[in-house]
C-alpha cells in the first residue's frame, strides 16, 4: 500500500501552529493515553463495518470523500476548535469563511450577496425558505415532485403550505403545469432543482425565470448537487446550459461542498442575491457581540453554534483547488460526467438494461431498468443484481421510479403506469472514469451469474 503523506505534512503544520501560541505559559491536559489507544483501536474496527465510501468501487449514494487536504485543515483547526458564530469564537476562521463563500458566490456571478455556510443543505434550504417566507407570508412554496423531500417537511416547519409540480420523462419540472398552478395567484416561491436526487435531472431555470417575469414570485434554486456544475456547463447538452446561464438571476441558491466540493460533511452554504435579507436576521445578543464592529456570521444565520473547522477545511480546499472552469477541480467534474455517459452507453448496447428513454444523464447519475416481463419482475432482478455487485465490493444503489421513463418492449409494462426499482450510480468521484472497465467487469460478471449465461 502506498505511504500516505498527509498524516507527516498535518504533523508539521500541527507543529507550526502550536509555535504561533508558544508565548502562552505550557500545559497539559489530562489524558490516560493507554485508554484513548484502547478506544481508538475498538473505533477503527467499528468503522471498518461500512461500504467503502472512498473507493471508486463505491458507486451508489452521493457520497464523495473529502480531498486530503480538507481532512488536514479539518483536524489542525480542532487544535482549536472555533466557534464560527462570532468573531469571539471563530476570529480568523470567519474571516476564511467569509473569503471562500465569496468564491462559492463568483463561481454563480455574484459579488454583491449575503451568505454563508451552513451544517447541511437541509438547513440551507431551511433558511432560504425562512426568508422567501418572510417576504411573502403565507403564500405557496411549489417545486417538482423530484425535488428533495425536505422542502415539504421544511415548508411544514415554517407553516407554509408546498405543493408538488409533475416533471416530465427526464424528471423536470412541468411547465404548463407550473404555469397551471401560478394562475391562482397565491404562489409566493418556486423551487427549481438543479440536480435531483433520483437522477441528477435539472429544472429549466431559464423557462421558470421567464414565468417569474409574468407572474411576480420568487425563485429558490437548490443546487445542493448540481450547483458546481455550473464550472463545467458548457460540456453539458444545450438545455441544461440555458439553466445554468440563468443562475446568477435567482433569487436565493443552495449548493453543499459536502457532496462535489470535496468537503466532510457538513458544510452546506446558502446564499441571496440581496444583501438587504439581512434585516430579517437582525437579533440583539449582546453577550455574544462584543469584540468587534465588523459583521458576525451569527447576525446573518439561523444557526448559532457552527463549525469553524469547516470553514477552515473549505478554505484550504479552494485555495489548493480554485473554483474557475478549466481549473483541476473543474476537470474533476468533467472526468465523473464522461463516466457517466460512458456507462449509460455500455448500458443501452448490453441487451439486457434500459437506461432512460429520453436520454443520456444531465449530471453524473445513471438510473436504468432491466428488462423483465413486469415491473415486480424487473425490480427483483435489480434487487439480486444489486446483491451480486455487492457481493463482489462494487457498491450500486437502487431507486423506485415512474415506469413511463422507460421505454418497454413486449408484454414489459405496456401501460407505463406505476413504479419500478432500478439501479442507480453516481459516478461523482474523478477516479471513476479510469475505473469504468473494472466497474463494467462486475457488473458484468454478476448478471451473467444472475441470468445464467
Amino acid at each position: 500500500m502506498p505511504t500516505d503523506p498527509v498524516p507527516a505534512l498535518l504533523a508539521r503544520a500541527t507543529e507550526s501552529l502550536e509555535a504561533e501560541f508558544a508565548a502562552l505559559p505550557e500545559f497539559q491536559p489530562a489524558m490516560d493515553s493507554k485508554a484513548i489507544a484502547a478506544v481508538l483501536e475498538e473505533t477503527a474496527h467499528r468503522l471498518g463495518d461500512n461500504y467503502p465510501y472512498f473507493h471508486p468501487f463505491y458507486a451508489g449514494q452521493m457520497l464523495k470523500p473529502p480531498h486530503p487536504v480538507a481532512r488536514a485543515a479539518y483536524a489542525l483547526a480542532m487544535k482549536i476548535n472555533p466557534n464560527n458564530h462570532a468573531r469571539d469564537g471563530g476570529r480568523v476562521s470567519s474571516l476564511m469563511e467569509i473569503e471562500a463563500v465569496a468564491e462559492i458566490a463568483r463561481m454563480f456571478g455574484w459579488t454583491e450577496f449575503l451568505g454563508h455556510l451552513t451544517s447541511s443543505g437541509t438547513m440551507a434550504n431551511l433558511e432560504a425558505l425562512w426568508v422567501a417566507g418572510q417576504l411573502a407570508p403565507g403564500k405557496r412554496i411549489v417545486g417538482s415532485e423530484q425535488a428533495h423531500y425536505t422542502h415539504y417537511r421544511i415548508s411544514g416547519v415554517l407553516q407554509l403550505q408546498y405543493d408538488s409540480i409533475p416533471t416530465d420523462t427526464r424528471g423536470r419540472m412541468d411547465m404548463n403545469m407550473l404555469e397551471q398552478e401560478l394562475r391562482k395567484g397565491d404562489v409566493g416561491t418556486v423551487v427549481a432543482t438543479l440536480g435531483t436526487t433520483a437522477i441528477g435531472a435539472v429544472d429549466p431555470l431559464q423557462e421558470i425565470l421567464a414565468l417569474r417575469d409574468k407572474y411576480g414570485f420568487r425563485v429558490h434554486v437548490d443546487g445542493a448537487y448540481g450547483g458546481y456544475f455550473n464550472l463545467i456547463s458548457k460540456a453539458l447538452d444545450e438545455p441544461v446550459r440555458r439553466a445554468y446561464a440563468a443562475l446568477d438571476q435567482a433569487d436565493s441558491i443552495v449548493v453543499d461542498p459536502h457532496k462535489h466540493g470535496l468537503q466532510p460533511y457538513g458544510c452546506g452554504c446558502v446564499l441571496f442575491r440581496d444583501p438587504a435579507v439581512g434585516r430579517f436576521y437582525k437579533h440583539d445578543s449582546p453577550y455574544t457581540y462584543f469584540t468587534s464592529k465588523q459583521l458576525h456570521l451569527g447576525e446573518i444565520s439561523l444557526e448559532c453554534s457552527r463549525a469553524g473547522a469547516a470553514a477552515v477545511a473549505l478554505w484550504a480546499t479552494q485555495k489548493l483547488l480554485p473554483l474557475e472552469p478549466g481549473g483541476e477541480f473543474a476537470q474533476g467534474l468533467e472526468k465523473g460526467r464522461r463516466a457517466a455517459l460512458e456507462l449509460d452507453r455500455r448500458l443501452r448496447q448490453d441487451g439486457h438494461s434500459m437506461p432512460m428513454a429520453a436520454g443520456p444523464p444531465e449530471l453524473d447519475i445513471v438510473v436504468w431498468k432491466l428488462k423483465g416481463d413486469s415491473a415486480d419482475a424487473s425490480s427483483e432482478f435489480a434487487q439480486k443484481l444489486f446483491d451480486a455487485c455487492a457481493k463482489r465490493n462494487l457498491h450500486l444503489a437502487l431507486v423506485q421510479l415512474p415506469c413511463s421513463w422507460f421505454e418497454t418492449g413486449g408484454r414489459e409494462d405496456a401501460s407505463g403506469n406505476g413504479t419500478v426499482t432500478c439501479l442507480r450510480s453516481v459516478l461523482m468521484k474523478p477516479e471513476h472514469e479510469e475505473w469504468l472497465d473494472k466497474i463494467w467487469e462486475i457488473w458484468t460478471l454478476a448478471r451473467r451469474e444472475i441470468v445464467g449465461e
